[in-house]
């Protein structure tokens, strides 16, 4: 089994507004791409329970043509608020560093 941060050429997270974050998972090749995409291991649960959302606020978008995944969370606080800690979101990706991906 492989981690998530190992098969992945990008893995990033950034802003998709105020109340939005969007976590991007992207791939060399489409191997890879259909290997992460195909296992499963990217789901609406396992997301939603990683950041601590509910599951209908998790959307998963696979990107076929750019070998790409890209998952849109809520902020858990409004970009910019006193409780944010990452004004820009870009350090939002770290809880999907370790998923595995089976073989």
């Amino acid at each position: 089994m492989a981690r998530l941060v190992d098969l992945a050429q990008v893995l990033r997270s950034k802003n998709a507004g105020a109340l939005l974050c969007t976590l991007d998972m992207m791939f060399e090749d489409e191997a890879t791409y259909r290997r992460v995409l195909d296992s499963g291991a990217i789901n609406v649960q396992r997301i939603a329970d990683l950041y601590g959302v509910s599951n209908n606020e998790v959307s998963i978008i696979p990107y076929d043509v750019a070998y790409a995944i890209k998952v849109t969370i809520p902020r858990l606080a409004r970009s910019g608020d006193p409780e944010d800690s990452d004004i820009y979101g870009a350090q939002q990706h770290a809880p999907l560093l370790d998923i595995e991906i089976p073989d």
